[in-house]
């Protein structure tokens, strides 16, 4: 494990390595793809993830796979489905009408797209929570058909899309599937929405066919940022940051603590540690600039002095207050998404949430009074933008009698 001493949260975010483009393999890809349908994508998919089989999984096979889990795993797995599914139920906004002045009303409604896929990682190790996070949060977002796609079908990942309701399971990933779900193929039928997190590939993938498709984020690597204050348990304090640090390379675990003390012991702690993420250590007096400069992915917050910046935390993807609150909770079973802004994105972006998967769509409904109203309103502004049938369409309704 890299361990890293800095002096100021400035230093933190150019402790993330930049991976190497992808950009001109991704547009070749999905270019081909496009072009080529699934000549094309069964092509990728024995090239690049080794597959030999069909991609579109049989629903008896999941079943199958489903029916021989673990029945611990299925136990946890059910608990982070229904606890997901509450968190994301809550989401949901219901209709809402205003009545404006003139008379008329615009009613505010949100509409689910009709088709999703979620994207799940599968390469090194299968990760049945990313599929528990993306089907399920589409699902309460009243998504009609789900399909995941993963590299690898590992039983458990099967299981798990069995498990959440999923419609269709692909047993591929990278940017050659992206670009199958963004614009179909004869036998992928194309979708309205692609989330979930995955590698470089996956990620710039997303991001070229982003506008022919909706997709809830581009996702790096991992971050995790624990402001620990005075008097906490050590050893949890470690373990927690150390779970961070398993995501592998690219990642970034940052303690931030107003001593040095906890700092020599988790540098002690993280040297000794396998693995080949980085370990960051800051002593501040102002960890709430650490936080807001660096914008965590997931923030937690031990100890009393630092809980107490809680309410004033305006930049993090997820945070996670008091001695018990452990980052991998939110991972797997505590409700909230896993799917988080990544690299400061947490400045602007929300993580995973049915509102992804969802459109708002405006209905006015106006007499004609109130277009009599708005059309003097709105007939000089036209007129000012030198828009004349813009007006003229206004100015018919001026008197009230169309």
């Amino acid at each position: 494990m890299r361990v890293e001493r800095v002096g100021t949260a400035a230093e933190l975010r150019a402790l993330i390595p930049q991976p190497a483009s992808v950009a001109a393999d991704v547009e070749r890809i999905v270019a081909n793809v496009r072009a080529g349908g699934d000549a094309a994508l069964a092509r990728y998919a024995a090239e690049l993830d080794g597959l030999q089989e069909s991609i579109v999984v049989p629903r008896e096979e999941l079943e199958r796979a489903l029916d021989a889990l673990d029945p611990a795993v299925r136990a946890g797995l059910e608990v982070a489905r229904a606890n997901v599914r509450a968190v994301a139920d809550a989401w949901i906004a219901d209709s809402r009408t205003v009545t404006l002045p003139e008379g008329h009303t615009v009613t505010v409604t949100e509409t689910p797209v009709r088709r999703a896929a979620i994207c799940a990682p599968g390469g090194r190790n299968p990760y049945p929570s990313s599929i528990v996070m993306g089907v399920i949060t589409a699902r309460a977002a009243g998504v009609d058909e789900i399909v995941v796609c993963a590299p690898r079908s590992h039983p458990v990942m099967l299981a798990a899309a069995a498990l959440c309701g999923a419609d269709q399971f692909l047993r591929s990933g990278g940017a050659h599937t992206v670009a199958a779900l963004a614009y179909g193929t004869a036998t992928i039928e194309r979708v309205d929405v692609i989330a979930g997190p995955g590698g470089p590939y996956v990620q710039e993938a997303k991001r070229r066919v982003f506008g022919d498709v909706g997709i809830d984020m581009f996702a790096g690597p991992s971050d995790l940022m624990i402001v620990a204050g005075p008097g906490v348990d050590d050893e949890a304090v470690v373990a927690d940051l150390l779970a961070q640090a398993e995501h592998g390379a690219g990642s970034l675990a940052i303690l931030v603590c107003f001593g040095s003390e906890l700092l020599d012991f988790a540098s002690e702690r993280a040297a000794a540690a396998p693995g080949d993420a980085t370990v960051a250590l800051l002593q501040t007096d102002d960890p709430l600039a650490a936080i807001e400069e660096f914008a965590p992915e997931h923030l937690q917050l031990v100890g009393d002095r630092a809980e107490a910046l809680a309410p004033a935390v305006r930049h993090a993807g997820c945070i996670l207050i008091g001695p018990a609150a452990g980052t991998a909770f939110s991972d797997y079973v505590a409700g909230s998404n896993h799917t988080l802004p990544t690299d400061g994105a947490a400045r602007f972006a929300s993580g995973l949430n049915p509102g992804h998967f969802r459109r708002r769509v405006s209905e006015i409904r106006l007499d004609r009074t109130a277009a009599a109203r708005l059309a003097t309103a709105g007939v000089p502004i036209a007129e000012a933008e030198g828009f004349p049938q813009h007006a003229h369409s206004m100015a018919l309704r001026q008197n009230g009698e169309r």
